[in-house]
């Protein structure tokens, strides 16, 4: 049995449990993250039925503490996957949203992403490999009036995995943001409105996209092509324009 593990946040359910089902499937062993308990010991005893050991740390990941517990649990364990996958969005007008929630996407989006990202990848550094996956979004390319707390959080997402690409590169540690569009999961039911953006692709698209793009040691991925061409399409727009086209896809 391997002695290799991954840590994966947000895993009870979609992209998370899309990317554990992979690692497993490769022989990695994997601790799985999330607030759910119950639905992260279902996912646990599938992996483990695939041949891997795992290990089940409930966290609400937008508390201090819940990031120290997990950090503390993967203390003695040689990490070699880090997949920031846990991200929450609310839809609609800022000045409209529960200041709490607010405060939330930022805990979990930016800070729990950055503090888990330089506590668990030292140790890869020392080895010479490992990689770390942070999930952004397509929404970092442009400013999103009603999504705007998380479109901005996915942005730093995306330029701070492209710094540490080139700070890690000549270790052996890859690190890559990727970049989904609009996917089949849990997301925009919790957002607030699971009819918008009613074109999807799936979690084992986005998965397969990710592992193309480690391999390729890109430091930034698109999932899916018509993905790639809104978000190449934005560099040309002024940020003016960018905001009021994204209001009127937002709602579709």
């Amino acid at each position: 049995m391997s002695n290799s593990w991954a840590v994966v946040t947000g895993a009870s359910s979609g992209l998370g449990v899309a990317y554990a089902r992979r690692l497993a499937r490769d022989g990695i062993n994997v601790v799985l993250v999330a607030r759910r308990a119950d639905k992260l010991a279902v996912v646990a005893e599938e992996l483990q039925r695939l041949g891997v050991q795992t290990k089940v740390v409930p966290a609400d990941l937008t508390l201090r503490e819940a990031r120290a517990r997990v950090v503390d649990a993967c203390r003695d364990l040689d990490v070699s996957y880090l997949i920031n996958n846990a991200g929450i969005g609310v839809i609609g007008e800022f000045l409209d949203t529960d200041a709490r929630e607010v405060s939330n996407q930022v805990e979990l989006n930016i800070t729990a992403l950055t503090e888990l990202t330089h506590a668990i990848v030292p140790c890869m550094v020392r080895r010479g490999s490992g990689a770390v996956v942070n999930v952004a979004s397509t929404a970092a390319f442009q400013p999103m009036p009603t999504f705007s707390v998380y479109a901005a959080s996915k942005s730093y997402v995306v330029r701070f995995t492209v710094a540490l690409w080139e700070e890690l590169r000549r270790t052996g540690v890859r690190a890559i943001a990727i970049c989904p569009g609009p996917t089949d999961t849990e997301f925009f039911a919790n957002a607030g409105d699971d009819s918008v953006m009613s074109q999807r692709r799936t979690p084992e698209q986005v998965v397969d996209t990710t592992w193309a793009g480690l391999k390729a040691h890109r430091p930034l991925i698109v999932d899916g092509t018509v993905n790639k061409g809104l978000a190449f399409v934005t560099r040309f727009a002024p940020v003016e324009l960018q905001a009021i086209i994204a209001r009127q896809y937002a709602t579709h």
